[in-house]
């Protein structure tokens, strides 16, 4: 009886195993509209399975093309490895999409163990010799083997993508190397779990008539709307998400409650508490140090702009501070002309950084007559939505249609099919614009699946942009700032990139450097305030009538308000994300120190903080924008150029031009590097001029 009972456990046991997999959405077809992932029936607990399955599936391609008999070949070797992996290209991203916007507790776990296993898979794969071998003898007979230009691109990156990652190391390097890289993952991955914990524990009270003294009506709705979703007994509250705490420190009279505000953002990471990023923001740095000497380098941000058209961190400092000097002297003429009116109004203090906001809307108001009561009701969220896609049709012919058919994680979430010219699919793109107690602070597009090839078939893309947008409040919609409007743009010309990249390699198919990644984005933030445009959309929300142009006037001539501080701030953390990245490190670092010191030797004015102080600065925990926050100025040079293109020839649509950005800029990013591909497009290399003169800087 007990050899029978024995007997009976595997069978249990297959069977336990083989319902999860059948109950899993990851290990059967989607069977969705567009095969878009089924979120309606995906659980947290389908994701570390399917992980798990994922890694095993991988290693045994990986280990198919280490022991193929045949000799190493473009085929058998570099589009093998290309295409290995589909498993984890199919769960992983729906992991990493709704850890940025829907996260839970439950999310939270899974993720602290998921990361060593992906991370030890990853260093697994690249530092495999056998692997490495192979690939290094297609880069070695690259130029002898018929490869076309996209071919011989993908060769080379993948074989620089195994420098890079250490496979060329002896033995007890790559072991070391994969331990600071594990290491590195799971400290990126608590300093932003940290962030988004510390933006979510802050709430001010606002409990009476007196606490709400300056705030529009709009704002105090949208308080109020805060409170009573928070379950507060209060009037309203003020959290730490950009449409609460920002329009707050513009408009509210109470400078004590300012400070609070202020105070609760700047001071995120760095209370003290069990969210405190300062240790872990060091220790990362001393990884980060010891993983680019390893590999050759002086420091990480050698390490980093070594593949990006900055080339080396002088050229970047040098950039920088060529920004930086003007920016600083219109900053400081701009904190003189509030002080003065602190004077006027009878203060008796200096201008903090909390009251920068608040007299930066008195000086506008005063100087151009414009304020935010007067701009929003133009710009209701869906208008500006369908401003974006009317210049993705005048420019490319684009048409997008509303599918509420396919499965979305949010109720919030938009689902729209994208077409071609020609009324051929070419996507799905997802839209979800409101803060939530789950969703990282921010704005950012990515995909749940990238546009590829697989076996001469063309995947298409399902892409993303999420927000974090004022939400509609006191009975009207969403009312967005300009600021707002124009991130709008941004997110979705990363957007309008991942449609249109035209790569037969997963590799190749819209790699561009990160300095280069952000002039597809800024670019289309040009358009949103040509007359052209604006005609179209900014329609007011209860009329529908077009804006004024009295008050299109108005906002032309404050096209160049307030530019020291947005310049200085920025450029602020820049330098400091690579004075972090370029310092020699030793066993103690004293984070609260090093960046006093860090903003005291750029000469940063008291009134003003860096962008990011380093302990939220989100940007730089992971690997994509350290030691390269300098990125959206740089691109910045590329867009104003690229824009004055169109501006230059008369017509703002210009089709012939668009269609080279869409060519050269946007589809076969397989084919050049950064600067290459800018000059077929261009003509020439770009000129700083356009960008110092749109920024006021000239």
């Amino acid at each position: 009886m007990r050899k029978l009972f024995l007997f009976f456990i595997p069978l249990t046991m297959m069977f336990a195993a083989c319902t999860e997999r059948s109950e899993n959405p990851f290990f059967a077809d989607y069977n969705t509209p567009f095969d878009v992932p089924p979120f309606d029936r995906i659980d947290d607990e389908h994701f570390l399975p399917a992980i798990e399955e994922g890694i095993r599936q991988h290693q045994a391609e990986i280990d198919a093309i280490v022991n193929n008999p045949e000799a190493p070949d473009f085929e058998n070797t570099i589009v093998a490895y290309d295409q290995a992996g589909g498993m984890l290209r199919r769960v992983t991203p729906v992991f990493g999409g709704l850890r940025g916007a829907e996260t839970n507790p439950r999310l939270q776990e899974i993720a602290r163990e998921a990361t060593p296993m992906l991370s030890a898979h990853s260093n697994a794969i690249r530092m495999n010799q056998e692997l490495f071998a192979r690939i290094q003898a297609v880069h070695e007979q690259r130029h002898e083997m018929d490869l076309d230009l996209e071919q011989l691109r993908v060769v080379e990156m993948y074989y620089r993508d195994f420098e890079r990652g250490g496979a060329a190391l002896p033995e007890d390097k790559r072991e070391k190397l994969a331990e600071l890289n594990a290491r590195m993952s799971m400290v990126s991955l608590q300093l932003g779990e940290n962030q988004l914990a510390e933006t979510n524990a802050f709430q001010l009270k606002l409990e009476n008539e007196e606490d709400l003294a300056g705030l529009p009506a709009s704002v105090r709705a949208a308080a109020a709307e805060a409170a009573e979703k928070a379950g507060v007994d209060a009037l309203g509250i003020v959290t730490l998400h950009n449409p609460s705490w920002i329009p707050f420190l513009r408009f509210s009279e109470r400078r004590d409650l300012r400070e609070k505000v202020f105070t609760g953002y700047f001071m995120r990471g760095d209370n003290d508490n069990e969210n405190d990023n300062k240790d872990l923001f060091a220790e990362l740095m001393q990884l980060r140090q010891e993983m680019s000497r390893l590999l050759g380098y002086n420091n990480y941000a050698e390490f980093f702009q070594a593949i990006q058209m900055a080339e080396n961190p002088q050229n970047v400092y040098d950039f920088l501070y060529q920004i930086w000097e003007p920016s600083l002297e219109l900053a400081k003429q701009e904190r003189d002309q509030m002080q003065a009116i602190i004077g006027r109004e009878g203060g008796d203090y200096d201008l903090a950084p909390w009251d920068w906001w608040y007299y930066a809307e008195i000086l506008r108001k005063e100087q151009y007559d414009l304020d935010d009561a007067e701009l929003k009701p133009y710009f209701a969220i869906e208008n500006v939505r369908e401003g974006n896609f009317m210049l993705a049709n005048k420019l490319f012919g684009l048409t997008f249609e509303e599918r509420p058919e396919v499965p979305v994680y949010h109720e919030e979430v938009e689902a729209f099919e994208v077409f071609d010219r020609d009324g051929s699919h070419l996507g799905i793109l997802f839209i979800d614009p409101h803060p939530r107690p789950g969703k990282r602070g921010g704005a950012w597009c990515g995909t749940y699946r990238t546009g590829a090839y697989e076996n001469g078939e063309k995947i298409y893309p399902i892409v993303t942009i999420v927000m974090n947008f004022s939400r509609p409040s006191g009975g009207q919609p969403a009312l967005l700032t300009w600021d707002e409007t124009t991130t709008y743009f941004h997110e979705f010309g990363h957007a309008l990139h991942n449609f249109f990249a035209d790569g037969r390699y997963r590799r190749t198919s819209r790699s561009v450097p990160r300095d280069f990644v952000e002039l597809p984005s800024q670019i289309l933030e040009n358009f949103a305030a040509e007359p052209e445009l604006l005609d179209e959309y900014a329609l007011h929300f209860e009329t529908g009538e077009p804006m004024p142009e009295e008050l299109r006037q108005k906002m032309r001539n404050a096209e160049f308000f307030n530019q020291g501080f947005i310049n200085t701030e920025y450029i602020a953390a820049a330098i400091l994300d690579m004075d972090w990245h370029t310092a020699e490190h030793g066993d103690e670092i004293d984070v609260r120190a090093f960046e006093n010191e860090s903003l005291r030797n750029m000469g940063l004015i008291e009134e003003i903080k860096p962008r990011y102080r380093t302990t939220y600065f989100g940007h730089i925990f992971g690997t994509g924008y350290a030691a390269g926050y300098y990125v959206y100025r740089w691109a910045g040079v590329l867009d104003a150029d690229a824009f004055m293109a169109f501006k230059e020839s008369d017509d703002l649509f210009n089709q012939e031009l668009a269609e080279r950005f869409r060519k050269y800029i946007l589809a076969e990013n397989a084919l050049r590097d950064g600067m290459d591909a800018y000059i077929e497009f261009r003509g020439q290399e770009p000129e700083i001029e356009h960008f110092l003169e749109r920024s006021g800087l000239r």
